[in-house]
């Protein structure tokens, strides 16, 4: 069965506009961001479409539901943080080589282009852009992707309940570390120019703690 069956006309309108990752990743950018003033939420696809606001975990859904229209497998892949908050990856492979599409408030942390061998070497790629708001860089351990179809029985991409199921399991899979902790205790912060790039549009104040920065 197609993956798009499960949509009504005019969500399936909505996904054939984005026929590639790129695409994708300028329909998530152009979300306004849920900064959530009525409790937390994990929206599914059809609710982002419906309610026109995503988060970093709605974000990642969205765009796993999109690139499975394009016959990618859906696969998240969790990006653990010390002091910060977790971000949500939707990854996919192009001739053996992983990109990702992804929603965050932070410029740094959003598409990658498909050319990293490894997994290893992708999540790497957002180490440098992955810091609070107190210039920390917090990126600590990631997980294996999950193929968001063991979430069918519960309709992960219409669902008109929200899906904590899948932010759960992501919490509950190993993670595997990215640098030992003597090497964490020496990192320098970030400096003035990566941290003013990195909140371009973003809706963060650099005077909020760092436990309210939204990925």
């Amino acid at each position: 069965m197609s993956p798009d069956t499960a949509f009504t006309r005019a969500e399936r309108a909505v996904f054939r506009r984005l026929s590639t990752p790129e695409k994708i990743q300028r329909f998530l950018d152009d979300l306004p961001y849920d900064k959530e003033p009525d409790g937390p939420r994990c929206r599914s696809p059809r609710l982002v479409l419906r309610d026109w606001t995503a988060h970093c975990m709605e974000g990642a859904l969205l765009g796993a539901a999109a690139l499975r229209m394009l016959g990618h497998p859906p696969l998240l892949l969790d990006l653990e943080a010390v002091r910060d908050d977790d971000h949500v990856l939707a990854v996919f492979r192009v001739q053996g080589r992983w990109g990702a599409v992804a929603k965050s408030n932070y410029s740094g942390l959003r598409f990658r282009e498909p050319v990293y061998r490894t997994l290893r070497e992708l999540v790497m790629s957002y180490f440098e852009h992955y810091y609070n708001l107190q210039r920390e860089k917090t990126l600590r351990n990631y997980s294996r992707p999950v193929n968001l179809e063991r979430f069918g029985g519960i309709g992960w991409m219409t669902a008109e309940e929200d899906p904590w199921a899948i932010p759960e399991y992501l919490c509950t899979i190993g993670h595997t570390a990215l640098l030992p902790r003597r090497m964490a205790r020496g990192l320098s912060r970030v400096d003035d120019r990566l941290f003013a790039a990195g909140l371009v549009g973003s809706n963060q104040q650099p005077a909020l703690p760092a436990s309210n920065g939204l990925k």
